[in-house]
């Protein structure tokens, strides 16, 4: 790999992580918007969004990603 592809790659991940935190973020909030439009408890809404699978699964991604990131900057 050459230095120009490992900074094309470095690119990537990091439009890849920026695209991916934001779809996180959106789900998070349209999560915690449907239990306020439902009246649910605030606790219960929370717990609901820390065991949200897809949420749960994109912070994984997230974080190899971020290892990955942090890899090539190295």
């Amino acid at each position: 790999m050459t230095q120009s592809d490992s900074a094309a790659s470095l690119k990537d991940l990091e439009s890849t992580y920026q695209e991916l935190s934001t779809y996180r973020d959106r789900l998070a909030a349209d999560v915690l918007a449907m239990g306020q439009k439902l009246k649910l408890p605030r606790p219960m809404v929370e717990k609901n969004i820390a065991q949200h699978e897809e949420l749960n699964h994109l912070n994984g991604v997230l974080k190899q990603l971020e290892a990955q990131i942090q890899a090539l900057r190295n």
